[in-house]
């Protein structure tokens, strides 16, 4: 997969504040505010920033931690694993393998059967409806 490669005026043109913010900057969004937090939908995420498919809604569970998780990406090659020593914590962020689009982060807390909580923020993602 070819590597999205944009300087970060290109993004900031093409996508809103919030977006810029998190998937380039590295924010969050508040917790329990994001639009996909409790969404069943079936279908599968997309990065808002580079349109790569990264989560089907199948691996979509409730965490209650206020943002959507996923106990699986599509495909292990989707997203990346990146270790995160911010903000005095030793964490693995998740970012968009073609576009380094910041995500969230992955926690060994989750479900059966991988065991993971992939917690993503909302504004990262556009769901597109299974069969649309």
């Amino acid at each position: 997969m070819a590597k999205l490669d944009k300087t970060l005026e290109e993004w900031k043109a093409m996508l809103d504040p919030e977006q810029y913010n998190v998937c380039r900057l590295k924010g969050t969004e508040r917790p329990f505010s994001g639009k996909y937090n409790e969404t069943k939908t079936d279908g599968v995420y997309h990065c808002i920033c580079c349109n790569e498919p990264l989560f089907d809604s199948e691996t979509k569970f409730d965490s209650g931690c206020g943002w959507p998780s996923f106990y699986a990406p599509l495909e292990g090659s989707a997203v990346v694993e990146v270790r995160d020593v911010s903000h005095g914590m030793i964490r693995t962020e998740v970012v968009c393998s073609k576009c380094d689009a910041h995500l969230g982060h992955v926690f060994p807390d989750g479900p059966a059967p991988t065991g993971l909580r992939y917690c993503i923020n909302s504004v990262c993602l556009e769901l597109v409806p299974r069969g649309a």
